[in-house]
């Protein structure tokens, strides 16, 4: 009798502790310093940001919030890392749209499922990637250029950090939107590539606003259409703005934690992210390398994600045709 009373007991406290993990996991949390795993490398916008929101993390949540940065295979390094880590709340991600990217483009090369195996705390912001030309182009807006290639097809060469890069799917959803197509010329990163406009080997660039902002200020280049409307550009439009369905990508950064971390713990991580997102130094930093400050929660995040993702996937069984 008294064997069966003891295993009462024991399965009551079991039961019990079931039920009170999470509230004295929410109480406790954080009791020791956090990473923020970041998957590109020290100096990159992604870094920078995350560096930025790291220490007004640590204000808040009243622990240090480390920055680790973990570059490689395209942020799939750093991704694999956190996902494959301890769901404690204690190994937060950062990383960019090239997550989704990634996926779409090799799923079977990645070692996880972004949409199973991480869980969005917020979307921090985008980079507007825009179509430049040379300031001597004859182009002044981009419904010209758009005529011209229309004229004709195939004239027209545009750089881009190579096939299934952000900016070879801008160029696919020119063609998928207009009709007409850019000949993607692949370069080993951004500044080459625009580099090579400038230098006149190629028509077209698809930069980042950091990147073309000096260039547009010395009169040497023209951005004809952008990702996301930039304040200090007003006049650079959008594909939705001249009339087409959707826009050509941006980068966007945005912070996960592994899926399984406890409710009451991406609780306190979420309010702690908006907070720190919309402190002024957060948005100084990401005005001054020219980034959009676009605070959104998980389950808005989550949802534009998923449509990009799904945009993405459709386009890149077609890749192909209108690259070198």
């Amino acid at each position: 009798m008294r064997k069966i009373e003891f295993f009462a007991v024991v399965f009551c406290l079991m039961f019990s502790l079931t039920f009170l993990l999470p509230s004295l996991q929410a109480e406790t949390y954080p009791s020791q310093p956090i990473q923020l795993i970041i998957t590109l490398a020290p100096g990159d916008g992604l870094d920078v940001t995350g560096r930025a929101i790291a220490e007004q993390l640590a204000k808040i949540l009243k622990t240090p919030v480390v920055p680790v940065n973990k570059p490689g295979g395209g942020g799939t390094v750093g991704v694999d890392y956190v996902v494959k880590g301890k769901k404690d709340g204690y190994n937060i991600l950062y990383t960019n749209s090239s997550l989704i990217y990634t996926y779409a483009m090799n799923p079977e090369n990645v070692p996880y499922n972004p949409f199973q195996d991480l869980e969005p705390l917020c979307l921090v912001g985008y980079v507007p990637l825009l179509i430049a030309v040379q300031a001597e182009s004859p182009w002044k807006s981009f419904q010209e250029l758009l005529d011209y290639m229309k004229k004709n097809p195939g004239k027209v060469r545009g750089s881009s950090s190579g096939v299934g890069s952000i900016g070879h799917f801008g160029y696919e959803v020119i063609l998928m939107e207009t009709g007409a197509g850019i000949t993607m010329v692949p370069f080993k990163g951004a500044m080459p590539g625009f580099t090579a406009l400038l230098g006149g080997h190629i028509e077209v660039a698809i930069p980042s606003i950091t990147i073309i902002s000096p260039h547009l200020t010395a009169g040497k280049a023209r951005a004809l259409l952008t990702s996301k409307k930039i304040p200090e550009h007003p006049n650079i439009p959008t594909l939705t703005e001249l009339g087409y369905k959707r826009d050509i990508p941006s980068v966007w950064n945005a912070a996960f934690v592994p899926t399984g971390v406890a409710d009451s713990i991406r609780k306190i991580l979420i309010s702690a992210f908006e907070k720190s997102i919309k402190t002024q130094d957060v948005a100084d930093t990401m005005q001054k390398i020219g980034y959009v400050h676009d605070y959104k929660p998980e389950e808005e995040f989550r949802k534009s994600m998923l449509e990009e993702y799904l945009i993405v996937k459709e386009l890149s069984k077609t890749i192909g045709p209108t690259y070198k």
